[in-house]
């Protein structure tokens, strides 16, 4: 058995909290799990996992050692699998989730590019807002937008998104454009009332974060009303651009505050550890980048 096995039976107790529950994730005997413990601590010279007869922790030298050994470990079985599906055509099903509003318009251009490329994949696209567990749900991979939360997922970043203050024309020509988030105090906002602080706009002001409170007579729980009082003229609004992208392209709405922008947010592709070395996942994730485009979004 080669020392790799050692290594992964290790951070297999240590991610599943038993040396049983590590046997049954690398379908392996409970025998053997606990012979590659024994020796890879033997070969180490210090305790890894403290047992007991309910479950296996680490010790305060094995949790360093995990962190430390697992992005290794984790690299060489990418790459072990990687050579050997280097060749594979892309075949089977390619399970993806994404954001409900950005989905359709921005994900399924490119599924349709890369089914057109490897015919011999089937795609189930999953819609859904929030962090969802890519494991329950079946996923083989996710594109989220906004920071990541720690987690075992392998992540690829895409770019990242602007948030805006929009207005219609009519607007602008009635009320004037602000020039400063402090000349919001004198507009009408259209607040979503189903955020977590309602009426609270992010800005970048002095090179510092600063939110700052707005109001006005039309409010709303939903975005699509939100945009459609914006384009009627009931007030100004604020998105991430790619949402109303179509509608300042086509002069419906109008951008302001640009040099106040809050920092953008990260847009990445998440995927579980070792599934990119699928032939039909790395396909996919290799065509992202270049299909998704963000420089005006």
């Amino acid at each position: 058995m080669s020392r790799i096995d050692d290594f992964e039976a290790f951070m297999a107790v240590v991610e599943h909290g038993s040396l049983t529950a590590a046997a049954r994730r690398l379908n392996r005997s409970l025998q053997s799990i606990s012979r590659s413990l024994a020796t890879l601590e033997e070969s180490v010279g210090v305790e890894l996992v403290q047992r007991t007869t309910r479950r296996s922790t680490p010790s305060e030298a094995g949790a360093a050692f995990f962190h430390r050994i697992k992005p290794a470990i984790d690299e060489i079985n990418d790459a072990r699998l990687q050579a050997a599906n280097q060749r594979s055509e892309p075949s089977g099903i390619l399970r993806v989730g994404a954001p409900v509003l950005f989905g359709p318009d921005f994900v399924i251009p490119v599924i349709a590019d890369y089914m057109q490329m490897h015919p011999q994949v089937e795609v189930d696209l999953q819609l859904a807002d929030g962090f969802v567990d890519l494991d329950a749900e079946r996923l083989d991979l996710a594109i989220r937008i906004g920071n990541l939360p720690d987690s075992s997922l392998r992540a690829r970043r895409l770019g990242a998104l602007r948030r805006v203050v929009f207005g219609s024309p009519s607007y602008f020509e009635r009320r004037g454009r602000p020039t400063h988030p402090f000349e919001l105090s004198k507009h009408s906002c259209i607040v979503r009332t189903s955020d977590q602080r309602p009426g609270e706009w992010m800005f970048q002001i002095e090179g510092k974060p600063r939110a700052l409170k707005v109001a006005g007579s039309f409010r709303s729980n939903l975005m699509a009303p939100i945009y459609a009082a914006a384009v009627h003229g009931l007030g100004l609004g604020y998105s991430p651009l790619w949402q109303i992208r179509h509608l300042v392209d086509d002069g419906r709405l109008e951008v302001v505050l640009s040099d106040f922008e809050p920092v953008p947010v990260p847009m990445h592709a998440v995927w579980p550890e070792g599934r990119s070395s699928s032939a039909k996942v790395r396909a996919f994730l290799d065509m992202l980048p270049s299909r998704l485009e963000f420089k005006n979004l």
